[in-house]
């Protein structure tokens, strides 16, 4: 285990009296690993907040949103930056297999750094919004004990197929690095690929956010996504726009003076954290 308890120069959080493990792996794959940070006065019943990097489901790693972890573990909770495998490597619907590895792998690990199983919440900018919207509303992807508190999605893609037909209007470059590396050119179905044509999932607490200043397409896939959730699947989600932010600035910002995702991000674990323990 590795333990960190002084300020650290890349990101100057306070880091007094936290402690990181560092790659815990959930799977085989090398890029199957988490980071956990969490305060060092023992507890049980800490809430868990499990986060996904974003990089356009082709790059990205858990050490570039550290102050993400360093940021929760000063709120009380137990937090994991965790890496999924990349495309084109890896492509669909990879992500989601292993946004539900991390989360089962934590469930039974968490307890030994204070967390309370039963209320683990989800979070993911960007590609791992994808990843995490797939795991949570996508009742295939999900074992049968499977249980979160609750899910805090960040300026993520979630309708394939409308990317795919709209590149122009919403100017995506083709080839599309991206999408064209996680899900392939060719689909007899593009909607197998989009979260928002295959919800099934019981509703559950949910935080649909996207950025001021975002990508037009993560914009618009944001509002189809909350759409869908309310009026076919019987959600009520949160609706959350961050003013002044751009498509990664919000949890770039986390561990500093802006509060803007800080506040409704800390606010919403720990409402997730008391509904859980209620049901428990």
């Amino acid at each position: 285990m590795n333990h960190l308890t002084t300020k650290g120069p890349a990101t100057g959080q306070d880091r007094t009296g936290l402690e990181l493990a560092a790659d815990q792996p959930y799977g085989p794959h090398p890029r199957q690993r988490m980071d956990v940070y969490f305060p060092q006065a023992s507890d049980s019943s800490r809430p868990v907040l499990l986060f996904l990097h974003g990089g356009g489901f082709i790059r990205g790693d858990k050490a570039d949103r550290a102050n993400v972890g360093w940021w929760g573990a000063r709120q009380g909770f137990v937090t994991v930056l965790a890496n999924y495998r990349l495309a084109p490597e890896a492509q669909w619907p990879s992500g989601a297999e292993d946004v539900v590895a991390a989360c089962q792998h934590l469930r039974g690990l968490c307890s030994s750094f204070g967390g309370d199983p039963n209320a683990i919440v989800l979070a993911g900018e960007s590609a791992g919004a994808a990843h995490v919207a797939a795991a949570v509303l996508i009742r295939s992807f999900q074992p049968q004990n499977w249980k979160i508190a609750g899910a805090f999605l960040i300026s993520g893609p979630y309708d394939a197929q409308l990317e795919h037909m709209a590149r122009g209007p919403l100017g995506i470059t083709t080839p599309d690095p991206r999408n064209d590396a996680y899900f392939g050119t060719e689909r007899a179905d593009w909607a197998e690929a989009s979260i928002v044509e295959r919800v099934d999932a019981a509703p559950f607490p949910i935080v649909v956010c996207t950025a001021e200043r975002d990508l037009p397409q993560m914009q618009v896939q944001a509002g189809a996504l909350f759409s869908r959730l309310v009026k076919q699947h019987g959600f009520q989600p949160d609706w959350l726009v961050l003013p002044e932010h751009n498509h990664f600035s919000a949890a770039v910002a986390l561990g500093t003076e802006d509060d803007s995702l800080a506040r409704p991000l800390a606010e919403f674990v720990n409402k997730c954290a008391a509904e859980s323990a209620v049901q428990a």
